[in-house]
């Protein structure tokens, strides 16, 4: 049922869920000659800039090693297999993230297994962890959803206890805080996804692998080199998860700018915050401990038929949105289990039918958000 308040003024110029043309636009002329440099070098693969990123990208996160790689899933993948995570091991993960997480665990052998979601912040519910552990668990990997850290103290206690690796999903939180500590730094092993749309995007793939283990950077390194430390020389097998050096500039003169990024967003955030105050909606729940950098700025409807409605009505309205993520990991045809029917996951299964993702960006102006949050009313009603 749509409520009539009054709106604000529809803004002239399309508003995006996700503005890289605008983004890139006010970096083209620091990008511009990072990339020529690449060019006029032809060292597309391995150039200079590889190494300098991942120096780089070691000091701002505060860890020992960095790792370059072709994607966000193959730096999942890598990591899993640089840890012996195989056939008969199980892996604890959360049902509610993207496919990536769950398919990595598959292809490199192993099991997923799950532990349902805290229904305010979206992430693994460590209390819920324990009830999944068994003799085959092998590891933990919790996914930093939608921007804000998983509660990664209580999930590495429980980790020290039962002796599981555990591994950090950072593609959507890169540069948040869990209690003073970035995210990506608690674990075993982090990896993040430089996917364009990410906090910190490239120009194409590209995803990271960190550490502060030698043994383990050694390892992570040389499997996604062919197993080669030096070339044409394989002590195991590896496989082409390369980050090539054009996305490498780019990250580079992105990365200098993370931190005001993410303080975009965490503004554009607080600005729906209130202007949704009213509004008969879930806005995002913030843990105590936690700082929130908004991959995603994501309410929470009362009902599937509620959700699918308003996303129809803002879609007439000009205002895009997104579902992230529908069908919860269990649920889902590729990953059936017969341990998880449905019903098993509820959080994640109930969740999956009721959240919108709105626009998210560094461009975002106050009069998109207020239109959009004044739409968003319309259709809701106010409290």
């Amino acid at each position: 049922m749509i409520h009539q308040v009054e709106k604000t003024k529809k803004p002239e110029l399309p508003i995006q869920l996700v503005d890289l043309v605008n983004l890139h636009r006010r970096l083209w002329n620091e990008m511009e000659p990072e990339i020529k440099k690449v060019m006029e070098s032809a060292s597309f693969i391995n150039g200079p800039q590889v190494g300098e990123l991942e120096c780089e990208l070691s000091g701002y996160l505060g860890c020992k090693y960095s790792i370059g790689c072709a994607n966000g899933t193959d730096a999942l993948v890598v990591a899993l297999r640089a840890l012996n995570i195989g056939p008969g091991d199980e892996v604890i993960t959360t049902p509610f993230t993207f496919a990536a997480t769950v398919e990595a665990i598959l292809l490199v052998g192993a099991t997923a297994r799950y532990a349902d979601i805290d229904a305010d912040t979206f992430n693994i519910n460590p209390n819920l962890i324990q009830d999944a552990i068994s003799l085959k668990t092998k590891a933990i990997m919790p996914v930093h959803l939608y921007g804000q850290p998983a509660n990664m103290e209580e999930i590495m206690a429980l980790a020290s206890k039962h002796g599981l690796y555990v591994i950090e999903d950072n593609a959507q939180s890169f540069g948040a805080h869990w209690n003073g500590k970035k995210a990506g730094t608690f674990g075993h092993i982090s990896t993040t996804s430089f996917f364009p749309a990410k906090n910190l995007g490239a120009f194409g793939d590209a995803g990271g692998i960190f550490t502060n283990d030698e043994a383990l950077y050694q390892r992570l390194k040389m499997i996604a080199q062919h197993g080669a430390k030096i070339r044409y020389t394989h002590e195991l097998l590896g496989f082409n998860s390369r980050i090539d050096t054009l996305q490498a500039a780019v990250l580079k003169v992105k990365l200098r700018h993370l931190p005001s990024f993410n303080l975009a967003r965490q503004k554009a955030a607080a600005l729906y915050n209130q202007y949704l105050s009213g509004v008969k909606v879930k806005t995002p729940i913030v843990h105590p401990k936690a700082d929130h950098i908004y991959h995603q700025y994501t309410i929470v409807l009362d009902s599937m038929e509620q959700r699918d409605g308003l996303q129809k009505f803002l879609h007439g309205a000009g205002v895009p949105s997104s579902v992230h993520y529908p069908i919860s990991l269990n649920l889902q045809k590729a990953f059936l289990d017969e341990k998880y029917p449905k019903g098993s996951l509820p959080i994640s299964e109930s969740l999956g039918g009721r959240v919108l993702s709105l626009p998210m960006h560094t461009e975002l102006e106050e009069e998109e958000i207020a239109y959009v949050a004044d739409s968003i009313g319309e259709y809701c009603g106010l409290r």
